[in-house]
């Protein structure tokens, strides 16, 4: 049973202020939950209405009924399945491999494609702004679908990072050269922008190498989405090695 106390708490998750304070947050459904089980990210407590998951996971799970998960859910149709973690302490950034940095991306979709797209192509840390949408946000972890317990994620100031790092700069640009023409090291960090204003001018001061998607279709569209534009410079980036 879920007390009146506990649906307050649940509910005041989707706040990103409450989730700094109790230094928690939910996910939703089945598939996400079981892959945070699988992690080394620690559960507090689960609800769900189906049995058998309770039974699989009887020490941190407890049965509700479908009245129950639709208060403490903030889908429309609920998922079976609601956890609270404990969010991870992250650890610090491994300078020999690849950096993702996003320096103020905003929309929630966005940032879990990337953080699935890190997963993919076997990049480890993600970077942050402290500007940046927090990757515990409810919509952010939907888009996830799992991967943000194989991410490691660091909010901090990225020119601080960038001054102090050996490590070469790519940064997306309109106007910077093919990427297609570039040869790649075995390290490095690529600067992600804004949607709307892509790149901030003090960081693309530190910017070394300014890197572009060419297009190829009708000058209408004028970007790329910064999801799709990652997945892309990713790809090229991991491409023959």
């Amino acid at each position: 049973m879920v007390v009146k106390s506990q649906i307050k708490f649940i509910k005041s998750l989707q706040q990103k202020k409450y989730r700094n304070q109790h230094g928690m947050f939910v996910v939703e459904g089945v598939k996400v939950v079981k892959e945070l089980l699988a992690s080394q990210i620690t559960a507090h407590i689960i609800y769900s209405t189906d049995v058998e998951f309770v039974k699989e996971n009887i020490v941190v799970a407890e049965l509700i009924s479908e009245a129950e998960l639709a208060k403490i859910s903030s889908l429309s149709t609920p998922n079976k399945v609601v956890g609270v973690f404990n969010i991870p302490v992250p650890i610090e950034i491994d300078s020999n491999d690849w950096v993702i940095a996003l320096d103020d991306v905003r929309d929630p979709g966005n940032m879990g494609t990337i953080i699935r797209l890190c997963d993919w192509f076997g990049i480890p840390n993600l970077l942050c702004s402290l500007n940046t949408v927090d990757c515990y946000n409810p919509k952010v972890l939907q888009a996830t679908m799992g991967s943000i317990s194989r991410v490691n994620i660091v909010y901090a100031n990225i020119k601080d990072y960038l001054n102090k790092v050996q490590m070469p700069v790519y940064g997306a640009f309109m106007n910077g050269e093919v990427v297609y023409k570039e040869v790649f090291p075995e390290s490095g960090i690529l600067v992600m922008g804004n949607e709307a204003n892509g790149i901030s001018n003090e960081i693309e001061a530190l910017i070394a190498k300014k890197i572009s998607i060419p297009q190829f279709g009708t000058k209408t569209t004028e970007s790329l989405n910064v999801a799709t534009a990652t997945a892309i410079l990713l790809n090229e980036i991991k491409r023959g090695r």
